[in-house]
């Protein structure tokens, strides 16, 4: 898996994440990673955050800290 930073811009149902990877050509959807939903991090629009990229899909990832 690849990593990559980026802001979160957009708050989607299902504890789902739009997230702009730095650059601001690719946005990727996320979810929450389980240590991340374990400490009850709330994520909102603005936050900095490291997200793993899925290897099939670089559209979709995983939030793996906020920054």
């Amino acid at each position: 898996m690849t990593e990559a930073d980026g802001a979160v811009v957009e708050l989607l149902p299902s504890e789902l994440v739009k997230v702009v990877l730095e650059g601001g050509t690719h946005a990727v959807i996320a979810h929450h990673a389980d240590p991340v939903r374990r400490n009850y991090v709330r994520l909102v629009v603005g936050d900095r955050v490291r997200v793993a990229l899925m290897p099939r899909d670089q559209s979709r990832g995983r939030v793996l800290e906020r920054l």
